[in-house]
Order: C-alpha cells, then sequence, then structure tokens
C-alpha cells in the first residue's frame, strides 16, 4: 500500500467521545484513506506517534480571525497562533462581525465598522464569495467556516441608525442573508451588546432567522447581555431558535461581575429545559476568567450612534462626558455594563497600534499617569486613536468557568481576536489549556471527552461533515500530541507563546506543523457546508 502520510503506533482518538484504539493512520491526498495495522505500508512521509494521542484536528468555534490572512509575514506568530495548538478549522465571523455582506452603496460604512476589530485591518465585500475568493487568493493556515455577521448586514443596509428596518430595508436584508446562505455560510451571528446590533428588537431577528431556516444552520449569539441581564437573555436567544425554527448556539457562555457569579447554574438549566422540550441549544466557552472586546463597548449605546466618526466627535462635547459618567453611576439594569462589570482597574488595554507603549497596562494605571480621571483618559483614547483599542477585562468566576466547561452542552471556542500587541492569551492557549489544566490536572472531564468537545461536537453543531472525525473518508485534519506534557504557556503578559506537548498538526493532508515547529504551509480552504 503507498500513501501520502502515514501516522503510525499513536493512541488514535477518533473524535466521538470513545475509548482510544491502538492503530496507524494512513493518508492519500487531503482524505484519511484508511485507520488499521499498516506496518507494511510505505509512505512519502512516515510520522512516528508512538507514546502520542493521534485526534482530529481540533475545530475553534468562535474566532475573530475573519482577516488574519492579510497580516504580513512578520506577524507569523499572531497568524499561527491556534493552529499551533493543533486547530484545523475556525468558525469565523462572530458576535456580528463579518466584512461583507452589503448593498454597493454602503461598502465604505462596512469597512469603517470592521476596521477597529479585525487585525487584517478595514475591508469589505459585497457578498461573501467575493470575501471566500480573496481569502483563497492569500492563502488560509487553518481552514475558516465563514458566519454572516447581523451587525455587518445592518450597516451593510441602514448603516448605523438607530431604529427598527423598514419593510424595504428588511427586505434587502433577507435577500442579501439569504444569498450568503447559498454560497455557503454556516450560520447567522448576532453580537447584541455592540452598534448596531444592539439596535435590532427580537422580532427583527427572528424575521431575519426564519428567512434561512430551511438550511438548518444555527443562530449564533453573542447574547445581549451576559452579566446583570445574563437569564433574560439567554431567554431571548432560545426565543428566537424555537420561533424562528433552527438551532441556536450561544457563543463564549459565561456569567459577568461579581454579583452575578454562580449564575451560570440558572443559565445552564434553562437550556436544558430548553432542550428537554425540544429545542435545540448549544454554548460554547473558552477557559479563563478574562474576556476581550473592542475599548467603545464601554460606552452606553446611545453614545456609539452613528458610527466610530459620530461618537468621536459626541466625545468632543464635555456635556456628554458628563452624561455618560452620570450613567456609569446609575446604569440601567436593562443594558450590558461592561465597564461596571470589571472595573477600571480590571481592564487592560490589549492592542492599540498607535499606542503600543500602553498594552498591557490598566486604565487605572495609565489615568494615574496622565494625571486623568479614568472616564476621561478612557474617552481620550476613544477620540485619538478613532477607536482602534481592544481591551481586556477580568470579571468571571473559575467556578463558573469550569461549570460551563464540564456540561454537556458545551464546547470549546478561543474568541481570539489574532493582533499584535497583547491580545487575550486565548487565541493562543485554549485548546491546550482545555486538555492539560482542565481535562489532565483537574480532571474535569477525561481525554476522549475532552476532545469531542474539540471535535465531533462543533461539527456536528455547525454541519462540518468529514471533519472532527478520525475514519476512512474524512478530511485528512490531524493532530498528534503529547497527552502527559500539553500544556498552554501563553499569558496575559506573553500572549502568543505557543504550548508544550503539540508536535504535529496536518490540514488537509499537509504538515502545518512538524515536530513543533510551523512549516509556513497554508493548506487551508474557506469551507461550505455539506
Amino acid at each position: 500500500m503507498e500513501l501520502d502520510i502515514l501516522v503510525a503506533g499513536g493512541l488514535v482518538y477518533d473524535g466521538s467521545g470513545g475509548a482510544p484504539v491502538r492503530a496507524d493512520v494512513g493518508v492519500v491526498g487531503d482524505r484519511i484513506h484508511v485507520l488499521d495495522d499498516l506496518g507494511a505500508a510505505t509512505a512519502g512521509l512516515r510520522v512516528d506517534a508512538s507514546g502520542l494521542a493521534v485526534a482530529p484536528g481540533f475545530i475553534d468555534t468562535h474566532t475573530h480571525s475573519d482577516l488574519v490572512w492579510q497580516l504580513g509575514d512578520e506577524h507569523a506568530d499572531v497568524a499561527m497562533g491556534t493552529v499551533r495548538q493543533g486547530v484545523t478549522t475556525e468558525v469565523a465571523g462572530n458576535c456580528g462581525f463579518t466584512s461583507y455582506p452589503c448593498l454597493p452603496e454602503r461598502r465604505p460604512l462596512l469597512e469603517r465598522h470592521t476596521g477597529g476589530v479585525f487585525g487584517g485591518g478595514a475591508s469589505a465585500w459585497n457578498d461573501l464569495a467575493g470575501f471566500r475568493e480573496a481569502a483563497t487568493a492569500a492563502g488560509l493556515h487553518a481552514n475558516m467556516a465563514p458566519l454572516v455577521g447581523h451587525g455587518s448586514l445592518r450597516v451593510g443596509v441602514l448603516g448605523f441608525e438607530n431604529r427598527p428596518p423598514r419593510d424595504d430595508e428588511l427586505h434587502d436584508m433577507t435577500a442579501l442573508l439569504e444569498a450568503a446562505f447559498e454560497q455557503g455560510a454556516f450560520g447567522l451571528s448576532t453580537g447584541l451588546i455592540y452598534m448596531p446590533g444592539a439596535y435590532a428588537r427580537t422580532e427583527e431577528l427572528i424575521a431575519l432567522a426564519r428567512s434561512i431556516a430551511r438550511h438548518g444552520r444555527p443562530y449564533v449569539s453573542h447574547i445581549r447581555g451576559e452579566s446583570d441581564m445574563v437569564a433574560d437573555s439567554v431567554r431571548e436567544a432560545i426565543r428566537i431558535g424555537r420561533e424562528a425554527g433552527l438551532p441556536t448556539h450561544i457563543s463564549h457562555h459565561k456569567a459577568s461581575g461579581r454579583r452575578n457569579w454562580g449564575r451560570t447554574e440558572e443559565t445552564l438549566g434553562l437550556i436544558h429545559a430548553a432542550r428537554a422540550e425540544g429545542t435545540d441549544v448549544t454554548v460554547d466557552v473558552y477557559p479563563y476568567t478574562a474576556g476581550s472586546t473592542v475599548l467603545q463597548a464601554v460606552l452606553p449605546a446611545w453614545a456609539q450612534e452613528g458610527g466610530i466618526q459620530a461618537m468621536v466627535e459626541r466625545l468632543g462635547d464635555s456635556r456628554v462626558r458628563d452624561r455618560i459618567r452620570h450613567e456609569y453611576a446609575n446604569w440601567p439594569s436593562h443594558l450590558e455594563n461592561l465597564a461596571g462589570s470589571a472595573g477600571w482597574d480590571r481592564i487592560v488595554i490589549a492592542a492599540c497600534p498607535g499606542r503600543p507603549d500602553i498594552e498591557g497596562r490598566t486604565i487605572v494605571e495609565l489615568a494615574s499617569d496622565a494625571g486623568r480621571d479614568a472616564a476621561d483618559f478612557v474617552f481620550d483614547l476613544l477620540v485619538e486613536q478613532r477607536a482602534r483599542v481592544l481591551i481586556v477585562l477580568h470579571t468571571m468566576s473559575e467556578a463558573d468557568v469550569t461549570r460551563v466547561l464540564a456540561s454537556d452542552v458545551a464546547m470549546i471556542g478561543s474568541d481570539g481576536i489574532p493582533v499584535p500587541g497583547k491580545p487575550h492569551p486565548r487565541w493562543a492557549g485554549t485548546f491546550s489549556r482545555v486538555l492539560g489544566r482542565y481535562g489532565r490536572d483537574q480532571r474535569l472531564f477525561d481525554l476522549a471527552t475532552a476532545i469531542r468537545k474539540m471535535t465531533s461536537l462543533p461539527a456536528g453543531r455547525f454541519g462540518l461533515r468529514g471533519r472532527g472525525v478520525l475514519a476512512p473518508g474524512a478530511a485528512a485534519d490531524l493532530v498528534v500530541f503529547d497527552p502527559d506534557t500539553v500544556v498552554d504557556r501563553a499569558t496575559y503578559e506573553d500572549p502568543l507563546l505557543p504550548p508544550d506537548g503539540i508536535r504535529d498538526v496536518f490540514v488537509n493532508g499537509i504538515a502545518a506543523v512538524l515536530g513543533g515547529r510551523p512549516t509556513g504551509a497554508r493548506a487551508g480552504r474557506v469551507l461550505t457546508p455539506g
């Protein structure tokens, strides 16, 4: 038997959650050809996996890596952050942010909307097909399963207006959404704390979701609130999926802010009750007690109306600043309050291309150095940098994180934002941290279960057929690692350090990492469902 790749002597975990078996894995082209004792076979590349685990390539269910392919070679450590820990497929376009679709005349608005989020810069395309063509031409380190972002869809038709869409606008939004699904979108994502997604009423979301329900792909939501309003927000997400007739997937599930610690017991109870009644609901989670987002998300929704330019102009008015300060002290309970959930002393600048000197420092430290109060420092920084600032927020409890990780409805998503600077370490550490810290060391689950949460479970949720499993005919996405030593090394101070214990990674039958070293191969594809 002549093979292209032979991974020999490893303990094979097929992704199903079942017990592993000792077997060799033979690859021909971009497919797994056979799993058996292949001692007599010859291969172009023979990989000795003795004493190691062999698993399907991991699937990161939640990334913001949409434009990572626009980063230059000088940022290879950023671009390879997830691949070096065994990730071979990334679900991108989360939290309502995608660089498509839009009406042609709205394209400049969409570019401005996404410019502060994606590490690759400001780009927009009229449709998913155009985006796929550009990404494919550039080359991807990992496969990408693209969603459609509701916030971008809204910008692409309404702009940044805070109102329900007119009938003709809803018609245009629906047409763009349906076209994206016909072009291979894996789901509809929302970011209901971000503008303009926050301006959407539940009925708008149900109408849009219903228009693409026939495809069977999920409604994927950064819910309307993860702190004081977390339970009601989970209920809204469940309602949207139930009334629209499609699966619901809740992003990076958490209970944020000290007074809400422990409430994941309540929210997971809501999810299990909905599932018992026949509503298909799942979640993803990252293994950290800190989150990360754009700095402007700490502002009230009204302060962000009209987009970044309008927000910057508004922040130049001292009366507006006084009004925001008043709201910080008297925040409405029905709106997400990121500043209040964390506190300025627990919000850290993660990435600020225009001021790299402030990366890794808290708002309180920086405000003190500048002789300003914390709120004024934030306002000034947003104006000065035109909102191109990412932050890390320490807001969660370890007990909530482990509770969600252990849940049978939870799969793993890094929520990684691949940008230079000091981004959240989850981009480079999530999967090795789950395997090492939570699986092996804390025994939160066994290795087969951990792998299932990273492979077949997300593959089933997002319709990634032929991925997330090791079986003849499946895609040759593979990871070879040492279960005894795998561990994350990425920290908040040094967030792009690669893990230990991940030795080989293959994407579509091509080595992306070999012997622990990246090969530079760009074998990833923009996938289509089915």
